[in-house]
């Protein structure tokens, strides 16, 4: 069996770096959106600093200007890009998606607000690269830390990432869905600010529990 990635996602703060280079993480998000845990270009550029670099960095855009997005890749002047994948959190159609894959290489998420079956399925035709189904929320781009009925989730053939509510407690059950990668937010946060410790206790239990697994041979 694969292994479950894990993306801690809205990094704002040099001590965040820090955690994460600790705990050693697929992928980490910068939110670019409105968000408490916004940060500008600068800011992003100067985290992706610190970062380690085997660590993945993750654009996270909410019906942004396509040239806001391609000026953090490594496609605009040549330069090493602060993102090395797009998130496409708003209401991104086929055509915007398509244009976008035709000025970068840089592979590209498009979140699902998951209301049924049905429109994950639908979901898998568009020209991404991966899904990322995340809760629906009136109003709201993204799922405000609340999770959905992962029952909803069909047999895909597009790889996807798996948010909404995910935390130590359910972290396992989330695991058994076969995401590519499991995205926590709020779930390694106390007080709205991400915490060493639970992000640290959270990567290494998503890491224990396949090792167990493969050690069973599931």
């Amino acid at each position: 069996m694969d292994t479950c990635k894990i993306k801690i996602c809205g990094l704002s703060r040099f001590r965040d770096i820090l955690a994460v280079n600790e705990a050693l993480p697929d992928y980490i998000g910068f939110v670019f959106a409105k968000s408490s845990r916004r940060v500008t270009p600068d800011r992003a550029r100067q985290l992706k600093g610190e970062l380690d670099p085997r660590i993945r960095t993750v654009g996270v855009f909410v019906n942004a200007p396509m040239e806001e997005i391609l000026c953090l890749t490594e496609d605009c002047g040549g330069q090493n890009g602060t993102i090395g994948m797009i998130q496409l959190h708003g209401d991104e159609d086929e055509a915007y998606i398509r244009t976008l894959k035709e000025h970068t290489h840089v592979p590209v998420i498009k979140a699902v607000r998951v209301q049924g079956t049905d429109q994950i399925q639908k979901a898998q035709e568009l020209p991404c690269d991966y899904l990322l189904l995340d809760t629906y929320t009136r109003d709201a781009y993204g799922g405000m830390g609340v999770g959905f009925d992962w029952n909803m989730i069909p047999r895909l053939s597009k790889p996807f990432f798996l948010a909404g509510g995910i935390c130590s407690g359910n972290l396992a059950r989330a695991a058994a869905l076969r995401p590519y990668c499991i995205d926590v937010s709020s779930g390694v946060e106390t007080d709205g600010r991400k915490d060493c410790k639970k992000i640290r206790e959270l990567v290494n239990l998503l890491r224990a529990t396949h090792e167990y697994k493969e050690s069973k041979g599931a």
